[in-house]
């Protein structure tokens, strides 16, 4: 499929979802709950291609928001960059077997766990106000890989919501503020979309002209997403977490409650 094969009203509404999808991955994550769908609708186009081109269109907005939240946060890097290397290794490990696991399997365990999400944070409103680590040294970091890796896997071998998973895990289990927490998240995300991405470019199942098309918008999405968080903070950031992992619920459950 060429980008030459698309109307100029499909274009234009892939551009729209990749603009908003940058948004709202670099506030909190969850922009292919946008983005994906978007490209599942172009006639024609397989789950593989659409799994792997929204891949490209995502690295520009976490290569983008990155840049800017550490230009204006300064996120620690010796938590951010260890985990993002065990993430891209999980990343390329869940992509290779994204073709052995039917995505109806983990489905209504991924529902289950963005509701205990929303729920703890929802039953914990001073989560993420402030950093307060709960281990430090080598303990903080082994958490960190860890969840880096398995994250990693998941969004190589799924995807949605991988974002949001990031940024609770940062706050709620390693402590740290919601806004801090994004700009890490950015870091590893970034690296979990170039992991798949060592998989699916060989195989060839990149578009290229529509992914690179899609990954400019994307990018000025991600960048305004951004330096809105920054200049609302962690409060705001918390708000939109809450948002998009509601969101996330209601469009995973009506799949796995239609089979859709």
């Amino acid at each position: 499929m060429e980008l030459t094969d698309l109307g100029a009203g499909t274009v234009i509404l892939l551009l729209l979802a990749a603009l908003s999808a940058g948004w709202v991955d670099a506030v909190v994550g969850g922009g292919g709950l946008l983005q994906l769908p978007a490209l599942l609708l172009v006639p024609g186009m397989t789950p593989l291609n659409a799994l792997a081109t929204n891949k490209v269109a995502s690295i520009f907005g976490t290569a983008t928001s990155s840049i800017t939240y550490y230009r204006r946060v300064h996120p620690d890097l010796r938590t951010a960059l260890p985990m993002a290397g065990l993430a891209l290794v999980g990343a390329a490990g869940g992509a290779l077997s994204a073709s052995l696991l039917p995505e109806q399997v983990l489905q209504p365990v991924i529902v289950v766990a963005l509701l205990a999400v929303a729920v703890y944070t929802l039953a914990r409103p001073a989560l993420g106000e402030a950093t307060a680590l709960r281990w430090h040294g080598r303990r903080h970091h082994l958490a960190a890989g860890a969840a880096g890796a398995a994250i990693g896997f998941y969004d190589g071998i799924l995807g949605p919501g991988t974002g949001s998973f990031l940024v609770f895990t940062l706050v709620g289990l390693l402590g740290y503020a919601f806004l801090e927490a994004s700009a890490k998240a950015k870091i590893v995300n970034f690296a979990t979309n170039l992991g798949a991405l060592l998989v699916f470019v060989p195989q060839g199942a990149v578009l290229w002209g529509l992914g690179l098309l899609m990954g400019s918008a994307n990018l000025l999405g991600g960048y305004l997403g951004a330096r809105t968080a920054v200049a609302r903070g962690s409060g705001f950031v918390r708000v939109v977490f809450l948002l998009v992992v509601g969101a996330l619920i209601l469009r995973l459950g009506w799949q796995v409650v239609t089979g859709g």
